[in-house]
């Protein structure tokens, strides 16, 4: 019964770590559609901002690659 406990626990705590992944698909959309309106508004300007936008789409998956580790940790090695 303990070791049941413990498993359910462990899936528990993964599913929480994976909403990271959700939120990291959320951020490249924030990112990606804010250069988009700002790259409309002065496409003059957007040339000098797309290392920029290569950076905070990096984090952002990042991010949700680094929730998924913590997910598959708490899955296989609690």
């Amino acid at each position: 019964m303990q070791g049941d406990i413990v498993q359910m626990g462990a899936y528990i705590g993964a599913g929480l770590a994976c909403m990271g992944m959700g939120g990291s698909a959320i951020g490249v959309g924030n990112v990606a559609g804010n250069f988009l309106s700002g790259a409309l508004r002065n496409p003059s300007a957007a040339a000098g901002q797309t290392a920029t936008l290569f950076i905070g789409i990096a984090f952002a998956e990042a991010l949700g690659i680094f929730s998924f580790l913590v997910a598959l940790l708490l899955m296989f090695a609690v």
